[in-house]
């Protein structure tokens, strides 16, 4: 690992094209990389996702070198301090005294002190609202749960083929329509977040 910081520093020195990236130059990048990632896991490719992970991680080699050439900034041993941290305390369970015995518990756990380090009072506090629009309306259901704020009318259970091929569907219609069904969701996704919103105020 120091070698690879070493060698991120040199290209930042050294390699014209390296020299002028920035934070928001190597957005794609970082996208293309975490989907080729995502490919690699789908299918189970252990030579793929070695290779992959190697990538994603110079995605962060390279944000953190960039940042500590900013003044107040911090370098990649600063975000590496910040995730022992995070995780030391987010497992109380592994790190101190609470005992939680299933996975379940763990994940309260890990929810409770979230809330409690982020003082959210909004559930679209936080939120990631540039993920894909499919990915973000179920963090936000998700979020709206966790806040109390539930539809009142129970869903019809249905399978995952079920889900999938209604969701195929749908976004075969929108195509046959001249319609970008991930700009259709994205826009009524907003209205809901608006709506989560408002009734949180109330």
């Amino acid at each position: 690992m120091d070698q690879m910081i070493a060698v991120m520093k040199r290209l930042r020195s050294e390699c014209p094209w390296d020299a002028e990236q920035t934070h928001l130059s190597l957005v794609t990048y970082l996208i293309e990389e975490t989907y080729e990632l995502l490919e690699a896991i789908e299918t189970n490719d252990l030579q793929a996702i070695e290779e992959e992970l190697g990538d994603v991680l110079l995605q962060v080699l390279f944000h953190a070198q960039i940042a500590s050439e900013t003044e107040g900034g911090f370098d990649i041993q600063d975000v590496a301090q910040r995730l022992r941290e995070k995780l030391v305390s987010r497992h109380p369970h592994v790190f101190g005294d609470v005992i939680a015995e299933h996975a379940s518990d763990v994940a309260m756990n890990w929810e409770q002190i979230k809330a409690t380090e982020k003082g959210r009072t909004s559930p679209t506090e936080g939120v990631p609202f540039a993920q894909p629009a499919l990915s973000l309306t179920a963090k936000l259901v998700h979020r709206a749960a966790k806040f109390g704020i539930q539809d009142d009318v129970s869903p019809q259970p249905m399978s995952e083929s079920e889900i999938g091929e209604a969701l195929f569907d749908l976004a075969t219609r929108a195509a046959q329509l001249g319609i970008d069904p991930e700009a259709a969701l994205r826009a009524r996704v907003r209205e809901y977040a608006r709506d989560l919103d408002s009734r949180e105020v109330e």
